[in-house]
């Protein structure tokens, strides 16, 4: 057994890699970014439902961009190899705003800022090429103007952000802040004069040809292959998990993902783990109980019992839990009022608690919310209990003890029971992963603030770093989960073998 779950341990780092390099991929492809439901102002960032596409232009909006690493491709970034015909082409789109010079109408504003953007993106591995265009001489102005403002754009740097700067940091940041403030001004229109023009090329060049070694502007060949490797989000990601680094909140750079997951983790694995326990031990027996009085009206009755249970979907029974149960009623046998909302009674009620007064506060709460949890999952596995235990009570070894006398309590807990729970323990350890996730309906209706509505929040404001800790804290949940399925399989039948 030890051999084999060293090899699990060992395969794990790599399951993992593929298992985030997978959601990582759908989540980058999936259409628009944070910023295009994201208004950049002076406060910050804030939800804007009209707004679509931020202007490249816009200095927060960049660091903004250049912060979450959404100015890189995805994968592998080959934009270090761009010819000149290619940027000449794609200047001259962004001119006409249209897609061939045989097109007659224009190309639609999203499409057009989508090109926009990922030009500017693309701009600090070409500023050769931008160059080339902005100081010949025979290219038209408005060839030589766009070339300049994406010239500007990809020689602009975000600065080191902190309290606790290096002092190389610290010089960086001073240099970088001049070099921005100076390709700000030296960008040009079509309508300044040709003096002006051509005064700003010349700066543009001397200053290309004083710092292209310092912000490496003319890669060689080896350095286009570390680009085309570590220049990409996934590389930039992958960089920052290994060290245990899974970033800030979308909203609040002051706040970690993991330090928000931890508030969070009590509600949502409370909320998991009790009812995965009470379905376990209350499916093995009714699902006895059906499967030992076959055909007969025990068997009839909870049948019919579980598939109305399972036919009934949360958002109905939650809501009627509330308004039919807990509202205005009491627990049975007690002047006790059913909480209707809360992991727990206010903080102010809470904190004046012992232990065991606040273990029995925590009951009161949660006690609706696992039943709404519960009874979906508990009508589904009975279901299967009852079709795993027929099928061990038709094997061989059972008929064998009963023909020679074994009480019937004996067969079924010590024969049946144990082969018939590897079924069931199969069915809950994939459960393990959705820990994280929590119930989103029962979350949001008992308005406890657990991982299901946190992480649907971070999806609607698409904060990256909380939807791909929640991928890669479920998956290894899950993948631990099966690995411990692994172990009580031999615990519950000796026969087996993990080797």
């Amino acid at each position: 057994m030890l051999n084999y779950i060293i090899r699990r341990l060992l395969l794990l780092p790599l399951t993992l890699l593929c298992i985030i390099l997978v959601n990582f991929v759908i989540i980058n492809l999936a259409p628009g970014d944070p910023v295009t439901v994201t208004e950049i102002s002076a406060d910050g960032a804030s939800r804007q439902e009209k707004r679509s596409v931020a202007f490249g232009s816009d200095e927060r909006y960049l660091q903004f961009r250049e912060h979450y690493g959404l100015t890189l491709p995805i994968l592998f970034n080959t934009w270090a190899w761009t010819s000149q015909s290619t940027v000449d082409n794609l200047l001259k789109i962004l001119i006409s705003k249209k897609k061939s010079s045989q097109a007659t109408e224009e190309m639609p504003v999203k499409e057009y800022d989508a090109l926009r953007v990922s030009f500017g993106d693309r701009s600090r591995y070409i500023m050769d090429k931008l160059l080339f265009v902005l100081t010949a001489q025979d290219e038209s102005i408005p060839m030589r103007a766009m070339a300049s403002r994406f010239f500007a754009r990809g020689g602009t740097r975000q600065a080191y952000l902190g309290s606790n700067l290096k002092t190389d940091q610290k010089l960086y940041n001073r240099k970088i802040a001049i070099d921005n403030n100076f390709l700000r001004k030296a960008t040009f229109s079509p309508s300044d004069p040709k003096e002006d023009i051509q005064k700003k090329s010349q700066e543009l060049s001397e200053w290309y040809i004083k710092n292209r070694e310092f912000y490496g502007f003319e890669p060689t060949s080896l350095e286009k292959f570390k680009i085309f490797f570590f220049d990409s989000r996934f590389f930039r990601y992958m960089s920052r998990v290994l060290t245990l680094d899974f970033g800030t909140m979308r909203n609040d750079s002051n706040k970690s993902v993991v330090s928000e997951v931890t508030k969070r983790f009590k509600y949502s694995l409370t909320l998991a783990i009790l009812p995965m326990l009470i379905a376990f031990a209350l499916c093995q027996i009714f699902g006895f109980t059906m499967a030992y009085k076959q055909h007969r009206w025990q068997d009839y009755s909870l049948s019919i019992f579980f598939l109305t249970l399972y036919a009934l979907p949360i958002f109905v029974v939650a809501p009627f839990l509330i308004e039919k149960v807990a509202l205005n009623g009491h627990f049975p046998l007690t002047q006790i009022p059913i909480p209707v909302s809360g992991f727990t009674s206010s903080e102010s009620v809470y904190s004046g608690l012992n232990s065991y007064q606040r273990l029995f506060n925590v009951f009161q709460h949660i006690c609706l919310p696992i039943i709404a949890i519960l009874y979906g999952t508990l009508a589904s596995e009975s279901r299967l209990s009852r079709t795993a235990v027929l099928e061990v009570l038709r094997q061989d070894f059972v008929r064998t003890a009963r023909a020679k006398g074994v009480p019937p309590l004996t067969i079924l807990y010590k024969h049946v029971g144990r082969n018939a729970a590897i079924t069931i323990v199969t069915s809950l350890a994939g459960s393990l992963g959705i820990i994280l996730g929590g119930s989103l309906i029962v979350e949001t209706l008992f308005e406890i603030d657990g991982f299901g509505k946190f992480f649907y929040d971070a999806i609607v404001n698409r904060d990256y770093n909380v939807i791909m800790f929640s991928s890669l804290a479920g998956s290894l949940l899950a993948l631990i989960g099966y690995l411990t399925a692994d172990i009580a399989y031999t615990v519950l039948d000796p026969r087996l073998s993990l080797e």
